[in-house]
């Protein structure tokens, strides 16, 4: 195997996981922007009230994005592993 094939592999990999976190993170953050104008807006600081929206919208992110993030996985996998034969030279 030759440097540049354990780059692109790195590099696919990291370009993967960096796909993968990516729509998450930002929903995370919509929410957490949100959260905070409200709490600003209503004067509210309340740890509970900052918490439970950004962890219900983050499942909710979660179970919505949950079938891509699958078949983005198994893509990266079954490319990998399908050449698995070119890799052990």
């Amino acid at each position: 195997m030759t440097p540049d094939a354990v780059v692109q592999i790195v590099r696919q990999t990291l370009m993967t996981a960096f796909w993968l976190a990516a729509p998450l993170l930002i929903v995370g953050f919509i929410a957490g922007i949100v959260v905070s104008l409200v709490q600003i807006a209503t004067s509210m600081q309340d740890n509970a009230f900052s918490t439970v929206p950004r962890l219900v919208v983050f499942l909710v992110a979660i179970l919505a994005l949950l079938p891509w993030m699958l078949q983005r996985s198994m893509s990266y996998a079954t490319s990998i592993l399908g050449n698995l034969g070119h890799y052990a030279r």
